[in-house]
């Protein structure tokens, strides 16, 4: 990678309140969390009850608004993967959080399997799912070519060692399969509105923060194409509303709907919304 430029200084508002930089990698439209936190550091920063993907909780209304939208959105991911040609149906849900996407794939027909470093949502994962949800350990133990799909739904920017990661990823796909990659992009109206308060940043947990261009030259390398991108509309409305509270201490649901919804119209024609959803295949 190309020397880093200083773009933004975040802060880390869901935990520590501490201070980070975002830089360029010009040659890969990329930004990069700075300092990255590594092992037992970094799990520090995800202690946090209200980090929604490692729970289950409805404490309140943005939590079962969430949860709402949550069951919405499986449905429509499990019709995703359905759409691919596959053999066997296998599937490898990467940073499963506490299993739900699993489980409807479970329900859908699909022979599934989970990995999720975070031990309590792990243990969640595995009592929906018969026990088929793995530490990080367990990806260097599945035989090459295993998997029809392989799936990480906002689970690449907080992947520490990408080129690695990508590279074992692309191993254990079958020469046939797709790779479905989530995650938010620093080029949409609603981060360039929000700037240091974008939530999707969320810095330290997320260590990569993507373009479309980053995207496809991350996964080339790998012999691996952009077959098509799909928008996550409901993603600008999520962020903006934290966005809110990150940046005058509340909510203001009305000014982050209307964020969220300018964001999208403009996505229209830019392509770029909120957080986007990347089908891969080896070329």
């Amino acid at each position: 990678m190309n020397e880093s430029n200083l773009v933004l200084e975040v802060k880390d508002h869901s935990v520590s309140g501490e201070m980070f930089q975002l830089r360029y990698h010009s040659d890969l439209e990329l930004l990069e969390t700075h300092p990255k936190p590594e092992g037992e550091k970094l799990s520090e920063y995800y202690k946090s009850e209200d980090y929604i993907s490692h729970t289950d909780s409805k404490r309140n209304l943005f939590e079962k608004v969430y949860h709402f939208i949550k069951g919405i959105a499986l449905k429509q991911k499990l019709k995703l993967i359905n759409s691919f040609p596959v053999s066997e149906k296998t599937l490898l849900d990467v940073g499963c959080g506490t299993g739900d996407f699993l489980q409807t794939a479970k329900n859908g027909g699909w022979s599934i399997y989970g990995i999720e470093p975070n031990a309590k949502a792990r243990t969640m994962a595995n009592e929906k799912n018969n026990h088929r949800v793995f530490d990080v350990d367990a990806l260097q133990k599945f035989e090459k070519g295993s998997f029809d799909v392989i799936t990480l739904w906002h689970v690449l920017e907080h992947l520490p060692d990408l080129h690695t990661q990508i590279k074992t990823l692309s191993q254990l796909l079958k020469p046939s399969g797709r790779i479905v990659v989530a995650v938010p992009n620093f080029k949409s109206y609603d981060a360039t509105h929000y700037k240091n308060f974008w939530a999707a940043f969320d810095v330290p947990r997320h260590l990569w923060h993507f373009s479309q261009t980053a995207i496809s030259k991350l996964f080339s390398k790998e012999h691996l194409k952009v077959e098509k991108t799909l928008p996550m509309k409901f993603d600008a409305f999520y962020v903006s509303l934290l966005s809110e509270q990150y940046k005058t201490g509340t909510k203001n649901p009305i000014k982050a709907f209307w964020v969220g919804l300018l964001s999208n119209i403009k996505a229209k024609r830019s392509g770029e919304y909120s957080s986007l959803i990347y089908v891969l295949k080896k070329d």
